[in-house]
């Protein structure tokens, strides 16, 4: 536990000093936000998908920046969980008081049928963000060819209809189901298969992104901890 503590310090730390990138990524949110003000339901899903792609951002940022402490922090002892937990844990702790800030000014400015649905989709949002930046950023070699991958998740999931079935593939299908039930109410939405959708995402993907770290810091058979 105190491994992973240290880990998620240490992943705060390695964020803050990226301040500039990072406030530029808070308004991004905003910007989707303001781009659909006039329709509460799409405007809310705009900056709910900002929030997305903010927090999959300084994850996918976070992973490649890591690639090159991780295996020595594995040789002083760190066990993949530890490095892996712990980004995890300051990744979502970051995300969602960036979701709690989203929901509030959503809360306060439009008129919702079921406000306490906006925040629990916002946190929904962030707990699939951090999987996907934590995957994207392992499997491509540097931030700008992860970047440009989740520009085209995000892309698509504006695009592509949601009622399609098709669309369910995509990770943020969640928001357009949510947010309808909060804003139309229950006739028009379902918040449990939002969620459901959304606990379903978040765990394909955390367990994908964990075993890609697990398998690259595995323990070689010569080498032994003292």
């Amino acid at each position: 536990m105190t491994r992973t503590l240290r880990m998620a310090e240490m992943t705060l730390r390695e964020l803050l000093r990226r301040r500039g990138v990072l406030g530029l990524l808070l308004l991004v949110p905003l910007v989707f936000y303001l781009g659909r003000h006039d329709q509460a339901g799409q405007a809310i899903r705009f900056a709910s998908l900002g929030v997305g792609f903010a927090v999959s951002t300084a994850a996918l940022f976070s992973a490649v920046g890591g690639r090159e402490v991780e295996p020595r922090l594995a040789l002083s002892g760190f066990r993949p969980r530890h490095l892996y937990l712990g980004r995890t844990l300051a990744l979502l702790a970051a995300g969602l008081l960036i979701a709690a800030l989203y929901a509030l000014v959503v809360i306060v400015d439009q008129d919702v049928a079921h406000p306490a649905a906006i925040a629990l989709e916002m946190g929904l949002t962030t707990i699939v963000a951090v999987p996907l930046g934590l995957l994207l950023g392992l499997a491509v070699p540097r931030d700008l060819e992860g970047s440009l991958l989740l520009i085209s998740v995000i892309g698509a999931q504006m695009v592509i209809d949601p009622a399609k079935q098709s669309a369910k593939a995509l990770p943020f299908w969640s928001t357009r189901e949510i947010i309808t039930y909060a804003v139309d109410g229950a006739g028009s939405g379902s918040l449990g298969s939002g969620a459901t959708h959304a606990v379903v995402v978040c765990a394909l993907l955390a367990v994908a992104s964990g075993a890609i770290v697990s398998v690259r810091l595995r323990r070689r058979a010569h080498m032994q901890f003292v």
